[in-house]
């Protein structure tokens, strides 16, 4: 017995001198890279979630090294440890869509006729992210529209590269614009959405649906603080909010080499542009200019850096990034022009802030019914923060709000 104590005492030391090491790096490395402004929604709070971010992805590394894990599956498991409850006004089913895992959510209460449907598309970069750790979202978006939610658990990279997550986003949305009745949900009331990768994909699913003339139109698109383009990384956004938690400028292609398996050597190169050929400079630097983004956006300071000149090697290791099945931004206006209405929701202290602006500019050029809510406080990837106890963010409730009420009010 006084042997078994010993191994307990001994093994909760160890772990406690090793929260104790991953704690007071994260508090280190937070405070010499992270810039977290005043302005910003809670900024201590944020903080602490930095810290418990950098000690997942630091846990994740080492374990990785060690050759025990990788650290995808680590940050993934260390996610999905938080599990949102159902809320209590709806029923949910796990089923798949065409092979696609999706969770339906559906009100309990009654409806005089069918209900809108929404069909969402969670963020994470496309490594992490799932259903039940998004469950708090989609409760909320469901129940305060009085829509059918159907949410979709796309196959994950590195495992699955893209195109692999749109493709899967596409497949759900299709069976779901066919059988939408089965549901309760009036086809011709569709709409679909979702956060940061999430919200990409969403846009690349409906330019992908204009032309198909054997399923219902999509009602309308909904895309939370999306990233669109990646042709420049140096737009006000980018260089205002580069050290921002919980998405740094520089962590974009790190996030993007995996996601796509590639050589992790050609961020730099990336971030300077060097992977945009000329004629793609010309084509695309009319919707990319910066003064396309009204000037109270540059007030934080901006400095205009021309891409770095075209080096053909670094585009033909990855062309992906500047096809409009990633870069939806340059979809042709032919296909824009086609587009649902949409909402777009952007947060001041996101690098993918000026992302929304570009594409809202685009869309309204194009004569699509445009919706914007900014989030003046908000950061990239506080939707999640919705509802965590002390932990959560006004400003998450704020975007969700605006998000059910614009679904509701279609």
């Amino acid at each position: 017995m006084e042997l078994l104590y010993a191994i307990f005492l001994g093994a909760g030391r160890v772990i406690a001198l090793a929260f104790f090491l991953l704690l007071s790096w994260a508090i280190y490395n937070d405070f010499s890279k992270a810039n977290i402004p005043s302005g910003l929604d809670h900024p201590l709070k944020l903080r602490v979630i930095h810290w418990g971010f950098i000690m997942m992805f630091t846990l994740g590394k080492i374990l990785e090294v060690l050759g025990l894990c990788r650290q995808v599956i680590v940050i993934r498991f260390l996610l999905d440890l938080r599990r949102p409850a159902l809320d209590p006004s709806l029923s949910s089913k796990d089923l798949h869509f065409d092979g696609v895992p999706v969770r339906v959510y559906q009100p309990k209460a009654p409806s005089a006729g069918l209900r809108r449907g929404f069909v969402f598309f969670h963020g994470g970069a496309g490594m992490f992210g799932s259903i039940s750790l998004y469950q708090d979202v989609c409760n909320k978006i469901a129940k305060d529209s009085d829509s059918v939610l159907v949410s979709v658990g796309y196959h994950l990279a590195p495992e699955h590269p893209y195109p692999t997550q749109w493709e899967d986003c596409f497949t759900a949305t299709v069976y779901f614009l066919q059988h939408a009745e089965l549901y309760g949900v009036d086809p011709s009331q569709i709409v679909i959405g979702g956060d940061s990768i999430g919200g990409n994909i969403a846009n690349i699913v409906a330019q992908n649906l204009v032309e198909r003339s054997d399923l219902p139109k999509l009602r309308a698109q909904v895309l939370i603080y999306a990233g669109l383009q990646a042709m420049d990384f140096n737009l006000p956004s980018y260089q205002q909010n580069g050290q921002i938690p919980l998405l740094f400028r520089e962590s974009l292609i790190e996030y993007g080499q995996q996601y796509y398996v590639k050589d992790p050597s050609l961020k730099n190169d990336i971030l300077k542009g060097s992977h945009v050929p000329d004629e793609m400079r010309l084509k695309y630097g009319r919707w990319m200019s910066p003064d396309n983004i009204p000037e109270k956006f540059k007030r934080r300071g901006y400095e205009q850096v021309p891409l770095a000149p075209y080096n053909p090697d670094v585009y033909k290791q990855w062309p992906e990034l500047l096809e409009v099945t990633f870069s939806s931004l340059f979809g042709e206006d032919s296909v824009i022009k086609q587009l649902p209405e949409t909402l777009i929701v952007s947060c001041e202290y996101d690098v993918f802030r000026d992302d929304s602006l570009l594409f809202k500019k685009r869309l309204e050029e194009n004569g699509v019914k445009v919706s914007w809510f900014h989030a003046e406080k908000g950061f990239h990837g506080v939707l999640n923060l919705c509802d965590c106890s002390i932990m959560t963010f006004p400003t998450a409730v704020e975007i969700l709000d605006n998000v059910a009420n614009f679904v509701k009010h279609l």
